[in-house]
């Protein structure tokens, strides 16, 4: 057994602290790696600010984090595809791999999921943020060429590909995205090199939409300054083909659907809870209501993508802090009239 280790541990809401935590050697199959960044995510966020989210609670202290990057430091048994120093980004998804749903193809909807920092199942999944994990080796992929915040942003980017794969062909597509926060700005990114033809993305913060309109959207509109922003999409029996409701908020969605052309696809990708849907509308315009959950295969390909130049995140990293400024970090990520992505620091 290692030394301890600092670690960023949530006990309820508002009650984070810095701890030391036990760090084993990598045993057959793993790695161990020196932590270098961690991003922030909404789920975070929920945890420090409300405990949980919808009947998701805290019930025991919880490591946070699951957006992680870091150098590989010691092999376990059987691992000979790593170097030592090796930058890699660490997939929290662990899937068991046998269950129903694993054997079928769909390792997100796994049984017996493990995804780092999860208060869904009790006991809770400790999370990635700790200055030393021990990791699978299957879930690090070689992140070389790429700075660690950039393979930090592996695992949202992997949620976004996942939610365009679902939308299926998007190839000249008209395309409207709801919230600008990371995930929708990273969609925005993903439509486009999935060949949407047009983007209209939607906020209620200047901030966030001119982070859209960086990063390629056609038209940023504020819904808090112009409620009517979308009015005229709406004629003609709607304008989009394709929605991603990346906010998690009822209005959003019940302000973007109209917009949506018969026929049209609608992504709920934002997790907000249980909303009322305009039922009657998506029966009429005969439209596609789809949800998405996570993501697996698509996590090595967001690392791929960003080694190739052909999706950069590096706008989106507005913020980095060192682990010791934590509940700073955390304040930061809070606002979103001045923070996108917020990273922690683990060196």
């Amino acid at each position: 057994m290692k030394a301890a280790e600092k670690a960023l541990v949530i006990h309820a809401a508002g009650d984070l602290r810095i701890e030391d935590q036990p760090c084993p050697a990598p045993g057959p199959g793993e790695v161990r790696v020196r932590l270098a960044t961690g991003g922030i995510c909404g789920s975070d966020l929920h945890y420090y600010n409300h405990g949980g989210f919808g009947t998701v609670r805290l019930k025991e202290p919880m490591i946070l984090g699951h957006e992680v990057a870091g150098h590989v430091e010691a092999l376990g048994d059987g691992v000979d595809t790593f170097a030592i120093g090796q930058l890699v980004a660490i997939s929290p998804s662990r899937p068991c791999g046998a269950c129903r749903y694993c054997r079928e193809g769909m390792p997100n909807h796994c049984l017996d999921m493990r995804f780092y920092g999860s208060a869904m199942p009790f006991p809770h999944i400790q999370g990635a943020f700790r200055q030393r994990l021990v990791a699978d080796a299957a879930q690090c992929i070689p992140a070389d060429g790429l700075t660690p915040g950039e393979a930090a942003m592996a695992e949202p980017l992997a949620v976004c590909l996942h939610a365009v794969r679902q939308a299926g062909d998007l190839l000249g597509k008209r395309v409207l995205v709801t919230g600008c926060g990371p995930i929708g700005v990273l969609v925005i990114l993903a439509a486009r090199r999935a060949g949407a033809a047009e983007i209209v993305a939607t906020d209620l913060s200047d901030f966030t939409l001119d982070a859209a309109h960086a990063a390629g959207a056609d038209a940023a509109l504020n819904i808090a300054t112009s409620p009517d922003a979308l009015n005229g999409f709406d004629t003609d029996k709607g304008y989009f083909d394709t929605m991603f409701e990346c906010s998690g908020a009822g209005p959003a969605l019940v302000t973007g659907i109209p917009a949506l052309r018969p026929s049209g696809t609608l992504i709920q990708v934002g997790m907000g809870g249980d909303k009322t849907v305009p039922m009657q509308m998506i029966t009429a315009r005969e439209l596609t209501l789809k949800g998405t959950f996570r993501f697996h295969s698509e996590f090595a390909i967001a690392v791929e993508l960003m080694q190739k130049h052909l999706i950069d995140v590096t706008s989106l990293i507005t913020q980095t802090l060192p682990l010791a400024s934590a509940r700073d970090a955390f304040e930061k990520a809070n606002d979103r009239s001045s923070a996108m992505k917020v990273q922690l620091d683990f060196h």
